[in-house]
């Protein structure tokens, strides 16, 4: 049984019938041929992050999330980031429903902060052997300021995308769900979120800012989360 330290959120339920593949499946054509313009108009009960992951599984799309509703070019950036892939000049995606949401409600612009996240699953031969599990958190003193806005979920083609390096833990195969693509990318369409649409907005967690190589040492090696 894969055992994780208690800061790794597991997955809520991907579940969907027939009748929620249908309305995705439609959500996803109108989008693609522009029908209700280059938002999406989200009228589902069903949970946005259950169509987002849809998308992904079922549509090889990938995900960006950003507080900035008016991007038509993605470009590639260099970001700050300790992993020699995540600090390539480049555009970054998820491979995953759950987590771009919290790229598109978390306020770094208001509230000054670093963040710590990550998205694995485990796979034996490629063939995943288990759900998502994150790991999300953020600067000491910032979460009880409500540090939260409306933003957008980007939808993706993944064809210049190429997908992080998998990583050994404890035996497993780890899948990271981060992409990068090194030359500019076109969005198909956007989403927007609220924070109340992140499934994992009460879990997150708060770390101290001088410690963050021992969080990312931690994060990488499945050990326990500094106290």
């Amino acid at each position: 049984m894969i055992k994780l330290p208690e800061y790794w959120l597991q997955c809520p339920d991907v579940t969907i019938d027939q009748k929620d593949q249908a309305a995705f499946e439609q959500l996803y054509f109108d989008a693609v041929n522009q029908k209700d313009g280059f938002n999406i108009q989200y009228d589902l009960a069903v949970p946005k992050w259950k169509f987002l992951n849809y998308l992904v599984e079922d549509h090889n799309l990938v995900l960006h999330g950003s507080g900035n509703r008016k991007i038509t070019l993605f470009e590639p950036r260099q970001p700050e980031d300790m992993s020699e892939f995540g600090s390539q000049n480049a555009v970054y995606a998820a491979a995953d429903g759950v987590w771009p949401m919290f790229f598109a409600v978390i306020d770094r612009e208001t509230y000054p902060m670093t963040v710590s996240n990550a998205c694995i699953q485990f796979v034996e031969d490629d063939t995943p052997i288990s759900d998502s599990f994150y790991q999300f958190s953020i600067s000491q003193g910032i979460l009880q300021k409500k540090p939260w806005r409306k933003g957008v979920v980007y939808l993706l083609p993944s064809d210049t995308f190429v997908e992080q390096p998998k990583m050994q833990f404890e035996g497993y195969s780890i899948r990271i769900k981060q992409l990068a693509s090194l030359v500019p990318v076109k969005p198909i369409a956007q989403l927007e979120i609220v924070p109340e649409d992140f499934p994992l907005l009460s879990k997150v967690q708060e770390h101290d800012d001088t410690r963050m190589e021992q969080y990312a040492r931690a994060i990488q090696t499945g050990g326990a989360w500094p106290d």
